[in-house]
C-alpha cells in the first residue's frame, strides 16, 4: 500500500482539517508529519466547529489509529488542553492517538524566546504566532533540543534545566529577563499526563500498517508557500512543508508516496508578513476577508486576502507532485460580478513569466490578471456537481487547464456535507 499526503498550496489556512475529515473514513491511518500549535486545522460537522492545532484530524472516526510524527514540534500544554476539550465533547482520543518519541518538545522558555527574537526584529519581523515553533526547530537542528521520548529519561528534570539554562542566557543577550515559573507548573503537570499516553517508535508502526496492506493519509500543516526552503524566505515557518517534509517527518521512504492531494482556496490568503502579489488592500480584499471569515483559527489575526494566484500554485504542484486538487471556499465569491485570475507576473524589465522569480516582493513585479465572469448563486445551497452554474464551471475548468491537474472536490460551506465530489479530465 501507499501513503497518501495531503498539503497546502497557499500560504497555509487552505481548509485541510475539512478534506482530511472527509477523505478519513477510507483509511486506517492519519498522521501529522510537521508543524505543531502554529497549525488551526477547523473541522465543522453536526452544527458544531473543531479547531485542532496538534491533534491529526482523523481523531473524530473511531476506527482510525491517529499519529503524531517525529517531525512535529509537540507543546504538552496545549496539546492537554486540546486533549480535554475533546474528551468534554465525548471524544477519547487517548484510545486511538500515537505519539512520536522523536517529536521535539516545546519549552515555555521557546515561547519567550520566540516573542523577544520577533520584537528585536521591529519592523523586519516574519509574523511569527509566538508558539515557540521557530527556537524549538532552532534547537532541534542544533542537536541540543528535547523530544518526547526524553520525558521517559530518570534524569529529565536535569536535562530540562539545562535547556533553559541555555535558553536564559539568550534572552538575557536581549536585555530581557527569563520569567516562567508558573509556565513551568503547567508544563511538568502537562508531562506527566503525556506520560500516561501511548508515545511510540511511530516510524516502525507506520512502515508495519503499510507492510500489512493498511492505508495511510499523511496529514501536513501550514502550506507549500511557507516551506523553510521553497517557501517566501525569510517570512516562512521553520519545517518542510513540502511532499518530502512526509517523508522524514513520519520515516516513510519515498517509493510508498502515493496520492498528493492539493488544497487551495479559490482565492489567496496570508497571515502575517511577506510578500503577496495578489493581495487586495481594498473593498474587494475586505469583501473577501469578511465573507470568508478570514481570521485566523490559532492567531485571531485578521488574513490578508487577494485573488487566486496561479504562477504559486504552478510552483506548489511541480515541488509536490501534485495528483489531485481540491478547491476550497468556492462559496465566498458569489457575490462577486467579476472574478480575476492572475496567469503571470510581469517584471521591472517588462517580461511576462509564469515562474516565480527570487523574490516576490510587489516592489519587483506585477500580477497580470485575466477575469472571468461571476457566478452570482449561493453554493452553500447546492448539494450535486450538477446543480453547479455554468459560470462557476468554467471557472474550475479555466484553472484546470493552466494547473492541469484534475480538481476532484470543490468546497461550497464549511460543513462537511457541504462537499462536492467532481470527475475530472487532466487536462
Amino acid at each position: 500500500m501507499a501513503v497518501d499526503i495531503l498539503l497546502g498550496l497557499q500560504w497555509g489556512d487552505e481548509g485541510k482539517g475539512k478534506i482530511v475529515d472527509v477523505l478519513a473514513p477510507t483509511y486506517d491511518i492519519v498522521a501529522r508529519f510537521q508543524g505543531g500549535p502554529n497549525a488551526g486545522h477547523t473541522l465543522e460537522f453536526e452544527g458544531t466547529k473543531h479547531v485542532l492545532h496538534q491533534i491529526p484530524s482523523g481523531i473524530f472516526h473511531s476506527h482510525i489509529q491517529n499519529i503524531i510524527g517525529n517531525g512535529v514540534v509537540l507543546d504538552p500544554i496545549v496539546f492537554q488542553v486540546e486533549m480535554k476539550k475533546l474528551q468534554d465533547r465525548g471524544v477519547d482520543a487517548a484510545q486511538n492517538l500515537f505519539i512520536s518519541k522523536k517529536a521535539a518538545l516545546i519549552l515555555p522558555s521557546h515561547k519567550v524566546l520566540d516573542r523577544v527574537s520577533e520584537e528585536a526584529m521591529g519592523s523586519g519581523k516574519i509574523g511569527s504566532t509566538l508558539k515557540g515553533i521557530g527556537p524549538t526547530y532552532q534547537d532541534k537542528i542544533g542537536r541540543v533540543g528535547l523530544r518526547v521520548g526524553d520525558i521517559l529519561a530518570a534524569d529529565f528534570k536535569e536535562r530540562y534545566n539545562k535547556l533553559v539554562e541555555r535558553h536564559r542566557k539568550t534572552i538575557e543577550y536581549y536585555g530581557q529577563k527569563l520569567e516562567i515559573e508558573e509556565q513551568e507548573q503547567h508544563f511538568f503537570a502537562a508531562v506527566d499526563y503525556l506520560r500516561t499516553l501511548k508515545l511510540a517508535d511511530t516510524e516502525y508502526l507506520i512502515n508495519d500498517a503499510l507492510n500489512s496492506g493498511k492505508r495511510i493519509l499523511a496529514e501536513g500543516a501550514q502550506g507549500s508557500l511557507l516551506d523553510v526552503d521553497f517557501g517566501t524566505y525569510p517570512f516562512v515557518t521553520s519545517s518542510t512543508t513540502m511532499v518530502a517534509g512526509a517523508c522524514t517527518g513520519l520515516g516513510v521512504a519515498p517509493k510508498y508516496i502515493g496520492e498528493v492531494y492539493g488544497i487551495f482556496k479559490a482565492y489567496c490568503t496570508r497571515v502575517g508578513s511577506g510578500p503577496f502579489p495578489t493581495e487586495l488592500l481594498n473593498e474587494e480584499g475586505e469583501a473577501i476577508r469578511q465573507a470568508g471569515r478570514e481570521f485566523g483559527s490559532t492567531t485571531g489575526r485578521p488574513r490578508r486576502c487577494g485573488w487566486v494566484d496561479l504562477p504559486t500554485l504552478k510552483y506548489s504542484i511541480m515541488l509536490n507532485g501534485v495528483t489531485q486538487l481540491n478547491m476550497m471556499k468556492a462559496d465566498v465569491l458569489t457575490d462577486f460580478d467579476t472574478i480575476k485570475v492572475c496567469t503571470h507576473y510581469k517584471l521591472p524589465n517588462g517580461e511576462l513569466t509564469d515562474r516565480l522569480p527570487h523574490s516576490l516582493e510587489a516592489d519587483e513585479l506585477e500580477p497580470v490578471y485575466e477575469e472571468l465572469p461571476g457566478w452570482r448563486v449561493d453554493l452553500n445551497k447546492i448539494d450535486s456537481v450538477d446543480e453547479l452554474p455554468d459560470a462557476f464551471r468554467n471557472y474550475l475548468t479555466y484553472i484546470e487547464s493552466h494547473l492541469h491537474v484534475p480538481i476532484t472536490i470543490v468546497s461550497v460551506g464549511p460543513d462537511r456535507k457541504s462537499t462536492l465530489k467532481r470527475e475530472a479530465v487532466k487536462a
